[in-house]
């Protein structure tokens, strides 16, 4: 290792001793692409001198190779450690990396400048206590550099690096950093009124400015970027806030123990201090801190510890250990900041998984009530959010849980969205307050219930979900089984698509978005039929498998039966009563359901219907036996 330290040679436990407390910085480099962010973390490195021999020795060797400097160092390929990274000159993922001077203990996080990778840049910000922000000195302030500013203030980050690099390029003109700084501090204006910013010309390739100041900017009268980063003075803002714990596992290994562990969020706890358990409100004293290596007489943010009680109270995974004195606040409905991190639109109405800390619920998240402009970071209007937009709007959760606003704690306020059906990340989120009426309203309980109605009836509430494209007979065979239904003396209603447009829904389209919110509302209202003791019939084509389980998620268990009425497209075609189809494949209706807008089967239907080779009177008389089977038909 190239690294000129005598103490390690003669004395390396107090070496280690030195190390252990120093204090520790982390920072991101982001902005637009080709700015320098690889090379300027790879001369820093090599400037501090945190480069084993041999991977000096590669580097050389790669520089020859893949790297973009002819014969000399490309300290890029430090860091763009993929090969799709090192065959384009760019970063793609973030790349974390840790090295430390005399001074300070630093991580940093090389974001990639590209748009479409934006949630990868957005990710090492919200760990971050500095942003370094490169501009090209040729170009200016881009666009992506604007993106990348907003969100890095979006994420809490108030101290920003503007690295004017490539001064070289521009024959290290003043003129020329002095236009890119007047434009940064115009836009800057808008951004935060607490935003420190550091303006520093520098050459990251020729290490001009990187370490220590140099005579081709002697007109620069601040510190190089490496003074900066060894004195800026970052306290942990987690340690001035009240006391908070996601709990992530109950520990348990003998019944002689149980104990909380997780790491600690924001605050400080010693043994006796009172605690509350979030959300159910129950308290208890903190009895020991426990740690690998022995108990603490106490604990600060940052450090993982298991937390014994005295008392056996209601706290699992997913909840969170607060101060008694100042606890965190509860609720199921918000409106947050969300920075949308996937190339599928948010469709408004639809159900995503929403992860807070180790808690993970269902939500629903409302259409936008506007989006941000990154180049003016003026309020635009949005029906939804696409790739990298910015937005707020709000949420309901299936469940109360606890937090505190973003810019109060980062740890207690920030989640994540992700898709039910593809497991995949899609939003990124910052809580700003709990709605009111999410402590306003609440469920009245009332005398008649729906086991009391549905005796009433004689019956079972079910729900018979019809669910295949236009034109496969959902519609006739619901009313076919009707039929049945009302001449066994059964009480029932059928929501039929094309009725409940004639009213409930009048208002919708047939874009995904809209026919998200078209499954949503009648969703509810089965099930509040269902509550009301009725055999209800859902005949809609319900294209989508995630607003399908929705729906199922709404009924009690054994309620919602799925039909799959399953047609072949050319046979849905071929009949096409309402002359659908031929309007659609002349342009004439758009986002029309097997044609330019997708359908997806179930997977796991109750029922699946083939009225290629049965009549509707047929099917109906199987669903009705299917009924039978299961004691649908029996008393509630």
């Amino acid at each position: 290792m190239r690294l000129n330290d005598d103490l390690i040679e003669s004395d390396i436990a107090a070496y280690l001793e030195k190390h252990e407390h120093k204090s520790l910085l982390r920072f991101i480099t982001c902005g637009s692409v080709d700015d320098g962010k690889s090379t300027l973390i790879g001369r820093l490195l090599y400037d501090a001198k945190m480069i084993f021999e041999d991977q000096l020795a590669s580097l050389e060797s790669d520089s020859k190779k893949v790297g973009t400097q002819g014969e000399n160092i490309d300290f890029a390929l430090l860091v763009d450690g993929l090969t799709a990274e090192r065959e384009q000159g760019i970063t793609i993922d973030v790349a974390y990396r840790f090295f430390a001077t005399d001074k300070r203990k630093f991580i940093v996080a090389d974001t990639p400048g590209h748009e479409q990778y934006t949630r990868n840049m957005a990710t090492g910000a919200s760990t971050a206590d500095v942003a370094i922000l490169m501009v090209d000195a040729r170009k200016g302030i881009l666009t992506q550099t604007r993106r990348h500013s907003f969100i890095t203030t979006l994420l809490g980050i108030r101290k920003v690096v503007l690295a004017i690099n490539k001064m070289d390029l521009v024959g290290y003109s003043q003129q020329a950093y002095d236009d890119i700084v007047d434009d940064f501090y115009a836009f800057a204006d808008e951004l935060a009124t607490d935003l420190e910013i550091q303006p520093i010309p520098m050459s990251a390739l020729e290490g001009v400015n990187i370490t220590s100041k140099s005579n081709e900017t002697d007109w620069y009268d601040g510190p190089s970027l490496m003074d900066y980063l060894e004195t800026v003075p970052v306290g942990d803002r987690r340690l001035n806030t009240p006391f908070r714990m996601p709990v992530q596992w109950v520990n348990r290994p003998n019944l002689d123990f149980r104990g909380f562990s997780g790491q600690i969020a924001a605050g400080s706890l010693q043994p006796g201090d009172r605690v509350k358990s979030m959300p159910s409100g129950k308290q208890s004293t903190v009895q020991r801190i426990v740690t690998a290596t022995g108990d603490l007489d106490q604990a600060v943010a940052g450090q993982s510890v298991t937390i014994t009680l005295d008392d056996e109270i209601d706290c699992s995974r997913g909840d969170v250990l607060v101060s008694a004195d100042d606890p965190s606040e509860v609720s199921d409905q918000f409106q947050a900041r969300i920075l949308w991190m996937s190339e599928t639109s948010l469709l408004p109405g639809r159900r995503y998984l929403l992860k807070m800390g180790a808690k993970t619920v269902t939500a629903t998240v409302n259409a936008p009530k506007y989006g941000i402009d990154v180049n003016t970071l003026n309020d635009v209007p949005a029906k939804t959010l696409e790739l990298n937009q910015i937005g707020v709007t709000t949420l309901s959760l299936d469940q109360p849980v606890p937090y505190d606003p973003y810019d109060v704690n980062r740890e207690m306020g920030g989640f994540i969205l992700i898709d039910r059906m593809t497991n995949d990340t899609v939003g990124l989120g910052l809580v700003d307050f709990a709605l009111r009426r999410a402590s306003n309203i609440h469920w009245q309980a009332m005398d008649i219930d729906r086991s009391a109605l549905a005796e009433q009836k004689g019956q079972k509430p079910a729900v018979l979900w019809f669910t295949g494209l236009s034109g496969s007979g959902k519609s006739t065979i619901a009313n076919a089984l009707q039929k049945l239904l009302f001449a066994q003396g059964k009480h029932t209603f059928t929501l039929d698509g094309d009725n409940v447009r004639h009213g409930l829904n009048r208002d919708l389209g047939f874009t995904d978005a809209d026919r998200v919110e078209n499954i949503r509302r009648v969703a509810n209202v089965a099930r509040l039929m269902s509550d009301a003791g009725l055999i209800t019939l859902v005949s809609f084509i319900s294209p989508f498998r995630s607003e399908r389980q929705m729906a199922r998620n709404l009924m009690a268990d054994g309620e919602f039966i799925e039909v799959y009425v399953d047609t072949p497209l050319s046979v849905a075609e071929d009949r096409d009563v309402k002359g659908l189809y031929k309007k659609a494949r002349a342009g004439e209706i758009k986002n029309f359901t097997g044609i330019d807008s997708p359908y997806e089967p179930p997977q796991a239907a109750e029922l699946r219907i083939d009225t290629v080779n049965n009549s509707p009177e047929e099917a109906a008389e199987v669903i009705l036996d299917f009924m039978r089977e299961k004691g649908l038909l029996n008393g509630g």
